[in-house]
């Protein structure tokens, strides 16, 4: 294996099972490789995955180690890589396996010489090779082994016509193997006799004559690799990035006319003709800055913090309801998290709790941070300017009942953020009853602002309703990028590019880019160790107190049960609660905890309350359950809108039991008060303090909150963490735009969504007509629906 960068894709079947077998055990194994492997955010795995690898004893032919190779595979991990992590955790069988079997290549030194030689004569053909211990070798005449040719020479004594050929040599270590040159043993008549003459011969051979060099270059600049070779007959050439063919580029020289990041790896060319095939050196191409004189410029950026706000609208009040925001908060929360990113992730928001998310979210921003937004819902687009439909939306909104995206980016910029990533993922038509054109204020030239829209203007965007966790277009491919070390706007052009070789969304959804990022910055760039400890502290507890779960606790019953209560996030907003029987009287028959009577303010569905498994109680994502024995059930409880709780949310548990020798149940109550957990903490339902129109304003101007000094975020910090009190004041700024009122009347149009269903995304015989969809009917084919259209 010449290239050690090479995937683990690249390792044979039996390779992989030998590996897997050495990490199959319990004091250096598969745990510490999936720690080790953390280093890098791609090989993050969440819990479930990891609990996955674990299961995997309780199959017959089930192994926990080859299912993390197979997770890491997946992932595109190197074998350096591997390699590297197998020696931080000392695993040196595995470690000596790689080196010695796996990747040392075999490299033939010496290759045999094609050779004339009288009849009668004798010739020696030699073939040398340096690699894993134990190598061996077979020569072969044509496609027959030759008898006892398992030595590095080859000894034919009195040739005659049955010796005269070609000749070839393999190369063996374990499973792989290598071939040397073709050579030819040719007769020639030779009137003084002797032992024959031995000389190689010019007239079928190849090799290669100038080889390519490494070279780094700036993006933008032209890469020009040359290979030449001299055969008879004349060579072909094959270029090759990273072991993979470059289509038409099968001449001597690779031009790349203007590279990309995308363009840096590694180059080698394949030589070859009828009878001969060699491989020119390996080159390392490298991709620096815009200017390659500029000495300032980092290979790695780096962020002071990495902060993420995902919003995801999906049961409106006046307006069609959507599906996939909640599967695509989900998947994008997992992912951010394993690249260190502190997430927010809220669903189905009112106005008014939407302009406080933002608040708070921009508490958490400040110099050099990473800040990423990310919406999934209803939304429009008018004079270039996106805005954010929340639940409550009437029917026929405008611009004063929605959230104003470019009013938000101006506010990000304020705290001096390193980058500003928009992901929006939702329609971008026109709102017909909305003419009001918005005048942002002045940008600052920042060059950090990225905005990845799911379609491109006066565009619908879609989501697949195949089942209850379906995903919208966008989220479908940017889940499968979003983990690439590159810079941001390079991922989401592969994203673009992998949308538009989509037959299902080509010429229907394009994702369009729109940014003026001017360093190399990604979403997996380290976080570095700031400047001001203090501030990183203050931003770590700001973002905490929005993520505190209640205690697991244990309530004992007069009767002698002992009941455990426990608690799970969702989403920032969602929490489930949970109840499990740990210990009963044996003179108990049967008995479940049941909950009851909440404070008033979550939302819950009454007939999914106390349900055995999560799906029946609400919850198609968290899957904790599955592994739970038979003999240990629990009882689930969904509790959503978590923001709207007032105060702090207490609750009745009910023990309903049965002895064995009675006929009746019988009940004890226990209330229960767990404070305010998770996103509730932030009092998101609070109003803002209203400030007076300007002078200036027409009286018909619609009033704007403006944002009060410090949020009910930083006031929950300052009263619990007094040290930290000159920190808790930070100003977010203020937003100030006005709104003209737009009058009803009787033509105004109405924002009824409706669905448009193009005849090409079904396999029907019958005609099609625009119909809406039901989410019962589970036999239709799969069909995209719009997120909105007006």
């Amino acid at each position: 294996m010449e290239d050690w960068n090479v995937g683990l894709e690249t390792l044979s079947e039996v390779a992989l099972n030998n590996l897997a077998d050495m990490l199959d055990n319990s004091n250096c194994g598969w745990r510490k490789l999936a720690a080790a492997v953390t280093d890098q955010p791609q090989f993050r795995y969440s819990e479930k995955e990891l609990t996955s690898c674990s299961l995997q004893v309780l199959s017959a032919k089930g192994s926990p180690g080859r299912y993390l190779l197979s997770l890491l595979t997946h992932r595109q991990c190197s074998l350096t890589f591997l390699l590297q992590c197998l020696r931080k955790i000392e695993h040196h069988e595995a470690v000596n396996y790689l080196t010695t079997c796996v990747m040392v290549p075999i490299e033939i030194r010496e290759h045999p010489q094609s050779v004339q030689v009288p009849e009668g004569g004798c010739v020696m053909l030699s073939c040398r090779a340096v690699g894993p211990l134990g190598l061996t070798y077979q020569w072969f005449k044509r496609e027959e082994e030759v008898p006892g040719g398992n030595a590095p020479d080859l000894i034919l004594n009195s040739i005659g016509a049955a010796q005269e050929g070609h000749y070839i040599c393999r190369v063996n270590a374990g499973e792989k193997w290598t071939f040397s040159r073709w050579a030819q043993v040719r007769l020639i008549n030779s009137a003084g006799g002797g032992s024959g003459v031995i000389f190689p011969s010019t007239a079928s051979g190849l090799w290669i004559t100038k080889q390519p060099r490494s070279q780094t270059l700036s993006e933008g600049d032209m890469l020009l690799l040359e290979c030449s070779a001299q055969a008879n007959p004349p060579p072909k050439f094959q270029w090759c990035h990273n072991k993979r063919p470059i289509a038409k580029a099968t001449g001597g020289i690779l031009k790349v006319p203007c590279l990309t990041t995308a363009d840096r790896g590694i180059y080698s060319c394949r030589v070859y003709n009828l009878y001969h095939e060699i491989w020119s050196d390996h080159v390392q191409v490298e991709i620096g800055p815009g200017s390659s004189t500029d000495t300032s410029w980092k290979t790695v950026e780096e962020a002071t913090d990495k902060v993420a706000l995902l919003i995801g609208n999906m049961n409106y009040l006046y307006h069609r309801q959507l599906r996939a925001p909640m599967a695509d908060v989900y998947e994008l929360t997992n992912l951010l998290r394993q690249m260190d990113f502190k997430v927010v992730s809220l669903l189905d928001l009112n106005w008014h709790e939407m302009q406080r998310a933002v608040t708070e979210f921009l508490l958490l921003l400040g110099r050099g941070v990473y800040g990423l937004l990310y919406y999934a819902g209803h939304g429009y687009e008018n004079y270039g300017n996106s805005f954010m439909v929340p639940i409550d939306a009437p029917v026929s909104y405008t611009s004063e009942h929605c959230l104003w995206v470019q009013d938000v980016l101006q506010r990000m910029q304020e705290r001096q953020t390193g980058l500003n990533v928009f992901l929006l993922d939702m329609c971008r038509k026109r709102n017909l009853n909305d003419n009001i054109i918005q005048q942002p204020g002045p940008l600052k030239v920042t060059a950090n602002i990225v905005f990845g829209y799911a379609t491109c203007v006066d565009a619908e965007a879609f989501e697949v309703n195949k089942d209850d966790l379906s995903n919208g277009v966008f989220m479908s491919f940017l889940k499968k990028r979003l983990m690439e070390q590159e810079k941001v706007t390079v991922v989401l052009d592969r994203v673009a590019e992998d949308m538009g070789r989509c037959e299902l969304t080509r010429g229907r959804q394009a994702l369009e880019l729109r940014s003026n990022l001017s360093e190399r910055r990604a979403l997996t760039d380290r976080i570095q160790t700031p400047d001001c400890p203090v501030m990183a502290s203050t931003r770590n507890l700001q973002w905490a107190i929005a993520h505190v779960l209640p205690e697991s606790r244990v309530l004992h019953f007069d009767c002698g049960v002992k009941v455990q209560l426990g608690f799970a996030a969702e989403f920032s907003n969602i929490m489930i609660i949970y109840t499990r029987i740990l210990e009963k009287p044996t003179e108990i028959s049967r008995c479940s905890a049941q909950l009851s009577d909440f404070t008033e303010g979550p939302e819950m569905d009454l007939k999914r309350t106390n349900q055995e498994s999560l799906r029946d109680a609400g919850s198609l994502l968290l899957s904790m359950d599955e592994r739970l024995p038979q003999e240990q059930p629990r009882l689930y409880t969904r509790l959503s809108a978590l923001q709207r709780l007032k105060s702090e949310l207490s609750f009745m548990v009910s023990l309903h039991y049965q002895y064995s020798c009675l006929d009746e149940e019988v009940q004890e109550r226990q209330t229960v008060t767990v404070g305010k957990p998770l996103v509730s903490k932030l009092n998101l339902h609070e109003q803002q303090r209203l400030r007076a129109p300007a002078p200036s304003a027409p009286s018909s101007d619609f009033h704007i909150h403006s944002l009060p000094e410090s949020s009910s975020f930083a006031e929950e910090m300052t009263a619990e963490l007094p040290s930290f009190e000159p920190f808790m004041t930070e100003s977010t700024g203020s937003y100030d735009y006005t709104h003209r009122v737009l009058s009803s009347s009787p033509g105004a149009k109405r924002n009824e969504p409706e669905e448009t269903t193009s005849p090409e995304f079904l396999v029907l015989e019958e005609p099609l007509v625009s119909k809406s969809l039901s989410l019962d009917d589970a036999n239709k084919p799969i069909k995209f629906s719009n997120f909105y259209s007006f």
